[in-house]
């Protein structure tokens, strides 16, 4: 059965997943890019029955979301899946239900931070990053972060997303799974009590033993300064391609110093606590 990490894009996904990793599948903690792939991006394009073309890649993609878990599942093992996709049903095809999964962590981020974050990471302006959030039938790839099939130029799999707070609403509504929805700001202020109480969550699911000296160094290894420093000694293969630079946009760009009151304009920030008023006071934002 599978436990979501599931997210808006930028929202703190990867920083989960590396907090995660370091525990779940180092000996002592220490993160490092490679382990990423212990809770990898789900994809359903290598499952088609037929050929997927750039005339029927979505459709295709979105008939095998099911058909791709069930094959997953078949080992009756956990599997921790990373998704930017919003719980939705498209074409009677479900993007996932009961059968499948069995747990999902949502992390939700602040959109007056997230418009920043999402306009440096895909080279926005903040109204066209404004539009992103905003668009109730919006869709992105995971090529986005690590390109594309270049021998025949089809993208590899997409996400759909729905705006912001269509995103947040169709995950906080999931009825089928246990869920635990944890704000980035939170992680922030207080990594070690958010990351303790990830644990806690999972451990109803899978075996685990909470070991407060390992939970420290997995901390450690995964602070901004740290993933910002093994991006610039590394290159982190989940970086995107800039649309306008010659090398690759950071991917640990601002951490804590992406503050919305610092460097956002305020007419942005106004439109922002206009149209997604009621979500964010729900999340306590306003």
């Amino acid at each position: 059965m599978i436990i979501w990490i599931a997210s808006y894009p930028k929202s703190g996904n990867t920083w989960i997943r590396s907090l995660l990793c370091a525990y779940l599948f180092s000996k002592d903690g220490k993160f490092n890019f490679n382990l990423l792939k212990n809770i990898p991006q789900f994809s359903s394009q290598n499952l088609s029955s037929t050929p997927i073309d750039n005339s029927n890649y979505k459709s295709r993609i979105i008939e095998n979301w099911i058909p791709t878990q069930k094959i997953i599942n078949n080992d009756k093992k956990i599997h921790l899946l990373k998704t930017h996709n919003a719980i939705c049903t498209i074409n009677k095809n479900k993007f996932t239900d009961e059968f499948n999964t069995k747990a999902a962590i949502y992390i939700v981020r602040d959109p007056r931070n997230l418009i920043t974050s999402l306009s440096n990471h895909y080279s926005f302006n903040m109204e066209e990053a404004f539009n992103f959030m905003t668009n109730k039938k919006k869709t992105i790839f995971p090529e986005d972060f690590i390109g594309v099939d270049k021998a025949q130029n089809i993208p590899l799999d997409f996400n759909f997303l729905a705006d912001w707070p269509g995103h947040y609403q169709s995950w906080k509504n999931i009825n089928f799974c246990p869920i635990k929805i944890i704000r980035y700001e939170d992680i922030i202020l207080n990594t070690e009590k958010v990351f303790l109480s990830v644990l806690e969550f999972l451990s109803q699911f899978i075996n685990l033993k909470i070991e407060k000296k390992k939970i420290k160094k997995s901390i450690y290894s995964t602070s901004f300064k740290e993933l910002s420093k093994m991006e610039a000694e590394q290159d982190f293969p989940e970086a995107v391609d800039s649309q306008n630079k010659e090398k690759k946009v950071r991917f640990f760009n601002l951490g804590e110093k992406n503050d919305w009151k610092q460097i956002l304009d305020i007419k942005i920030a106004k439109k922002i606590d206009g149209v997604f008023k009621n979500e964010m006071l729900e999340l306590n934002y306003l």
